[in-house]
């Protein structure tokens, strides 16, 4: 019962975290700073308010759900809103909930404040992160019976990227055939290097409908405290696909983790004015 209970909580992690568009970069400490994208947010049309519907899982098997809805605030923000859970015989091995909101900065693309809720086993974890352009600080309150919160932390680096502020960076950029893009995200709690390679565009066909798609090739590596570079344990490799449009929206995701291919594919989509 062991594996197929982490094999659970792993999927719908994945399905929180949503995705982080990430490789590993085989860099020395001193170099890999410097290999950086600086390029400023890119000219393509911003994402239109919308609701989705995603489906996790692993080995063909839908594991979990979650619900998005993006829209864009009358003070120029972009606030992303998210709810996930297990289903089916992975929530009866595994009872998992998620709740995850973002707010970052619509002209620049950075982010502002985030804030995830994860409950299971009788636990609620709530994490909260807010940005300025010198870094990240990190706040873990367990609201359940006995918890407690934790020592407020800090991870100083500039120009860090959420989960929801990464994204739209990427989708602005032109995106062109063998371009590589390399950016420093801080999801939950640890920063990550992460370099997107355009591989190519195809055809693909989810759920939700038939797209010209982009395909993208994606890895990790964890940053340490000091900077240093170091190997993720649990993720592998990733390919994402986004549609060829100009909504380029997140169509599916593939992930080698140590449990296997874990996915993710958009089910639904309504546009809203």
């Amino acid at each position: 019962m062991r594996n197929p209970d982490v094999r659970a909580r792993s999927t719908i992690t994945f399905a929180a975290l949503a995705l982080c568009l990430l490789f590993p970069f085989g860099a020395a400490a001193a170099d890999w700073q410097n290999s950086l994208t600086k390029d400023p947010p890119g000219h393509f049309p911003p994402l239109r308010p919308l609701r989705a519907k995603y489906n996790f899982g692993w080995s063909g098997i839908t594991a979990a759900v979650v619900d998005i809805h993006s829209d864009v605030t009358g003070d120029n923000r972009n606030v992303i809103e998210g709810s996930g859970r297990t289903i089916g015989l992975a929530r009866a091995l595994w009872r998992y909930d998620v709740m995850y909101r973002s707010t970052a900065d619509a002209d620049a693309l950075r982010p502002i404040e985030s804030k995830q809720i994860d409950t299971f086993r009788g636990k609620k974890i709530t994490t909260n992160l807010s940005f300025n352009n010198n870094g990240v600080s990190r706040a873990r309150i367990d609201t359940s019976a006995g918890g407690g919160g934790s020592k407020p932390k800090r991870f100083d680096f500039p120009n860090l990227y959420d989960l929801q502020s990464v994204l739209l960076y990427l989708r602005s950029q032109p995106l062109k055939d063998r371009s590589s893009y390399r950016v420093v995200v801080y999801p939950t709690t640890n920063a990550y290097l992460a370099t997107v390679t355009v591989t190519g565009h195809e055809k693909l066909s989810v759920r939700a409908g038939s797209y010209n798609a982009i395909k993208l090739d994606l890895q990790l590596n964890r940053v340490g405290k000091t900077l240093q570079l170091e190997p993720h344990k649990k993720f592998r490799r990733a390919t994402i696909w986004v549609s060829d449009d100009t909504d380029r929206i997140l169509l599916r995701i593939e992930a080698q983790v140590f449990v296997g291919t874990v996915f993710a594919e958009l089910q639904s989509v309504q546009f809203e004015r």
